[in-house]
């Protein structure tokens, strides 16, 4: 087989001969890639969700791409991908893995800590690479704008790791409520069972030494230092403030994502939080968060609620059906959407709204299976959330969940839930200008644009 660099140039070849163009959401035409060349992938993060990320990203036969790098700042994560991408260089530091691989890799995952994610994959679209980031896309606003606007400059291809917006279930679901199955939507009702985590005021952390496996400068990355803790290490992160996204982050891009591809919920004008005790290192332990919506493109304004520690909105579910073997109405879906319309609600139980068996309407008290209603709508069937990534990488349409079009603006409405979190008060937002209108607070202000630590940036 010709080596990469041939393959290469017989692309450029047949693109300047007007074979294989390719133009996708407004970009102008690129070159395609050869159908049978392979996407290599550079890893950053192989451990927890970084391993079926980089599995997906090393999947010769689904998605033509292989691993020639792989990252991760726990040796024992290296140590355990070292017989699966055989012959992939490991590194620590994903800095040092583009500098030297940066003429080896196509493309790059991203599956960090959240404060992590933009320094990391600004890095590499800025060097051209295709990106794969898991949710949520950032851990700031400012990053969130950034990395859509870096994708757009770039023309390069991008995907969120939300991968149920590729559910056949979830996507019929959100085109139903398009055509108005229960009428114009007035309220919307999200609500998950994290944290799963400790995430509370006055969290004992214990400071041990650091592992020897363990690379904490690296781990720390753009984030003030802070001595090493298994309390943060390698899985309780999402709950403190330097280095997660909470609960509403870390499930919203999931649970809300239904809702959000329906009635396309971005750029709320305010948010208003009621939290347990909130010591602002941690996050609390439980928060209801309203979200008010303007009218957006023919969808009437709206309201929206997320509820996460154990919170949930039971009053309006009782005429839905009960979980299969629960014994009262407490224990209904612990997670799930609920849409209020005109003409009854739209119930989604779960996680990521594609549980089909139960997924419907509740019209005068009386609940209908969505798979049985009369109402048709269409869809665009997904042939898989990765492979979305990959067939667009070789010239086919943009993900779903790409930076610039969908997964920016989920992030931004999902980051501004824990601007309300953290400032306590109602947060009035502007967001052509990305700022708090009725706020000077400047711990609010650095939320949204963070400072960075440690010689790293998000800027060119």
């Amino acid at each position: 087989m010709p080596n990469k660099t041939n393959r290469r140039n017989f692309v450029k070849t047949t693109a300047a001969l007007g074979l294989g163009m390719w133009a996708a959401g407004g970009v102008s035409a690129k070159p395609s890639r050869s159908a049978l060349e392979e996407i290599s992938f550079g890893c950053i993060g192989v451990g927890g969700k970084g391993s079926s990320d980089s599995a997906d990203a090393n999947d010769v036969s689904r998605h033509g791409s292989r691993v020639v790098a792989a990252c991760d700042v726990d040796d024992k994560a290296l140590e355990k991908v070292k017989d699966k991408f055989v012959g992939a260089k490991h590194y620590n530091d994903y800095r040092k893995m583009l500098d030297e691989m940066g003429k080896s890799i196509d493309a790059v995952t991203v599956s960090t800590p959240d404060h992590t994610h933009a320094v990391a994959a600004l890095q590499a679209m800025r060097m051209g690479k295709h990106c794969f980031c898991q949710k949520p896309m950032t851990h700031s606003i400012e990053e969130a704008r950034m990395m859509a606007k870096v994708a757009t400059e770039k023309k390069i291809m991008t995907q969120m790791g939300n991968q149920h917006t590729a559910d056949p279930i979830l996507r019929q679901s959100a085109a139903l409520i398009k055509a108005g199955v229960i009428g114009k939507i007035k309220e919307a009702h999200i609500w998950t069972n994290r944290p799963v985590w400790p995430q509370s005021n006055n969290l004992k952390v214990e400071e041990p030494p650091v592992p020897s496996h363990v690379h904490w400068q690296e781990w720390i990355g753009p984030a003030k230092f802070r001595p090493y803790s298994n309390a943060i290490h390698p899985f309780k992160w999402r709950g403190f403030w330097d280095f997660g996204t909470g609960a509403l982050g870390d499930m919203s891009c999931h649970t809300l994502n239904m809702a959000y591809m329906a009635l396309n919920l971005r750029n709320p004008t305010s948010v208003e939080a009621k939290t347990a005790e909130h010591d602002r290192i941690c996050y609390p332990s439980a928060s209801t968060i309203q979200y008010e919506f303007p009218e957006l493109d023919g969808r009437p304004a709206l309201t929206m609620y997320w509820y996460d520690g154990g919170k949930k909105p039971l009053e309006l579910l009782k005429d839905c059906p009960k979980q299969k073997g629960a014994r009262d109405r407490e224990s209904i879906y612990s997670s799930g959407a609920l849409l209020i319309g005109e003409k009854g609600k739209f119930f989604s139980p779960g996680d990521y709204g594609g549980v089909s068996q139960h997924t419907g309407v509740v019209v005068d008290g009386e609940f209908t299976q969505q798979l049985r209603l009369d109402m048709k709508a269409e869809y665009v069937r997904s042939p898989g959330h990765f492979k979305e990534l990959t067939d667009a990488i070789r010239g086919g349409d943009k993900p779903m969940s790409n930076f610039e079009g969908y997964a920016g603006g989920l992030t931004e409405t999902t980051l501004l839930g824990n601007l309300a979190v953290w400032s306590g008060k109602k947060i009035e937002w502007d967001a052509e200008k990305m700022v708090a209108t009725n706020s000077d607070d400047e711990t609010v202000k650095k939320l949204v644009r963070h400072d960075y630590q440690n010689g790293y940036t998000i800027h060119a």
